[in-house]
């Protein structure tokens, strides 16, 4: 695997960085984006800078490679599922609570209309 997701020379780099750090603050922009009524649109430009974010902290703290293409696409997905799931999971909670005459809980991250 070393080389298609990551360069360094072990995944727990690859997993701290990108997983643990950059999951984390990917799912809070998701989250904010969400509280703020932001459209998907804006949380994709956040992330996408939040990956250069990320790429740079690899290249700090580990000698990797700051401007690659390939590595960075790889951690802006990771990024955008995270932060994907952050603002779907408090959206999903903004509209049961602020609107529950209208909708109902379908799963974590949708709902539907109350029947």
């Amino acid at each position: 695997m070393q080389g298609i997701l990551y360069e360094e020379a072990s995944i727990w780099q690859f997993f701290f960085v990108t997983l643990v750090l950059g999951g984390w603050a990917a799912w809070m922009t998701g989250k904010a984006c969400a509280q703020t009524w932001r459209p998907y649109l804006t949380l994709v430009l956040y992330l996408m800078g939040l990956g250069v974010g990320v790429r740079f902290i690899h290249h700090a703290l580990f000698d990797g490679t700051m401007f690659s293409l390939r590595y960075y696409i790889v951690d802006t997905i990771v990024l955008l599922v995270f932060g994907i799931l952050g603002y779907k999971y408090t959206r999903t909670n903004q509209m049961v609570s602020q609107y529950h005459w209208l909708y109902e809980r379908a799963s974590p991250l949708s709902w539907r209309a109350r029947s």
